[in-house]
């Protein structure tokens, strides 16, 4: 979740899986408890960044300003409140359907933050459901969780969802329904986050990240090797990243002025290019490309071919819960990074751990350098020399994006190859 307090926590800095803080905890439909001291993170699934792709929006709000903006936003791991429907009824009502990457069996939700602004044309969200299926994002869906919400007492509180079902399941329906408090009978009715916590079947690696997608102002250009992308955007930037499930993370930099921006994206069933993107450090935006014809050239086109090795940033190494023992589908990204270094010839290469902000610093450091020394490990035990490769653990202390939501805290968890 977003903008608790720090806590010492079981942190991810290289694995896809996104972290959860349980800073506080609530009765279903009612105000917070005091924090749990020391209480351990779990996978927040119901994230952007964790793979939950928005694939539709419906309901009355649908007309009523509700978009994939706000469906990425309900989902991005920061629970600062916003508008989802203008000029709404009391019972308006709101659907937002993900695709999750992997069947998921959930056993917890909650909502953070539900906190009223002071205006009497805006109130907070009333009533909450989930629903799953694992028929599709249109049938086969089953409640799973609802709440009645109540205005929190104070920020940070937590309230948790009363759980009606338990079972694996690929696409989330969040429906979202009035407001506590509706003075006015055209209203803005807001929301902040939802969480949802459970086991995921591992997710099998997405082979769709080649192709071209376009908007009238935007064209972008993706090549993929296995686990590797690389490609060009805006006309003159180069991109790269890895995949882990059905996600892509990935940075890139402008040619001519040297400007960064960073990228989680996923393709959608229908081709569509859909994610979020970061530049200049900037908030994460919605991203949103369709699929172009097959011919259609890009101004950068011919890309630098997908490859690990020097200099790489790397997102989809994964490990176990508070460990640095290597999950077995981060083989093939270790296998091309492998390869790459293996055909350099660099004398000395350091394998740089990196974290985001959770958790004290002295903790990140020490499960940053234990991950590194994990990949390290991995490689000498593939062929190359243990005497080229150092492990460094850097934990927080160079972050690539914001922390302020999962999708910037998700690509600061990474791997970085330096080579001299």
């Amino acid at each position: 979740m977003a903008r608790f307090s720090r806590t010492t926590a079981w942190l991810f800095f290289a694995s896809a899986l996104t972290t959860l803080p349980v800073a506080v905890a609530a009765q279903a439909g009612r105000g917070g408890a005091p924090p749990v001291a020391d209480a351990p993170e779990r996978t927040d699934y119901l994230t952007f960044a964790q793979g939950a792709v928005p694939v539709s929006i419906g309901g009355a709000g649908a007309k009523l300003g509700a978009n994939f903006e706000a469906a990425v936003r309900i989902t991005d791991g920061d629970s600062t409140a916003f508008t989802i429907a203008s000029r709404a009824s009391a019972e308006t009502d709101t659907e937002f359907v993900y695709h999750l990457p992997a069947p998921t069996t959930f056993d917890r939700f909650a909502v953070p933050n539900i906190v009223e602004t002071p205006s009497p044309t805006a109130t907070f969200t009333r009533l909450v459901e989930v629903y799953g299926s694992s028929t599709s994002a249109t049938d086969g869906f089953v409640l799973l969780a609802s709440a009645t919400l109540e205005t929190h007492r104070a920020r940070g509180l937590v309230t948790e969802l009363a759980m009606a079902d338990k079972r694996p399941v690929r696409w989330i329906k969040v429906r979202l329904v009035g407001g506590i408090n509706v003075m006015q009978p055209a209203s803005s009715l807001e929301f902040s986050e939802i969480v949802g916590n459970g086991t995921q079947e591992s997710p099998q690696l997405a082979t769709h990240f080649s192709g071209v997608w376009r908007t009238q102002a935007n064209r972008v250009e993706l090549a993929q090797k296995g686990p590797v992308v690389s490609g060009c955007y805006d006309s003159s930037s180069d991109l790269k990243g890895t995949v882990s499930g059905n996600t892509l993370r990935a940075t890139g930099l402008d040619r001519r002025t040297k400007t960064p921006s960073a990228f989680i994206l996923s393709v959608t069933s229908e081709g569509e290019l859909r994610g979020v993107r970061s530049t200049n450090g900037g908030p994460f935006r919605l991203y949103n490309l369709a699929s172009a014809p097959v011919g259609t050239k890009v101004e950068c086109s011919d890309p630098v071919p997908p490859t690990l090795g020097c200099g790489a940033i790397i997102h989809s190494i994964a490990f176990a819960f508070d460990s640095a023992e290597i999950r077995p589908e981060s083989a093939a990204v270790l296998t091309e990074l492998f390869s790459g270094l293996q055909a350099a010839a660099s004398t000395g290469i350091t394998i740089e751990g990196h974290t985001s902000s959770e958790g004290t610093e002295d903790y990140n450091d020490k499960l940053s350098e234990r991950r590194a020394q994990a990949v390290v490990a991995d490689l000498v035990r593939r062929g190359l020399p243990n005497q080229r490769l150092t492990a460094v653990g850097i934990g927080e202390r160079r972050p690539i994006s914001s922390n302020n939501d999962e999708s910037g805290r998700s690509l600061n968890r990474r791997v970085e190859v330096k080579c001299q």
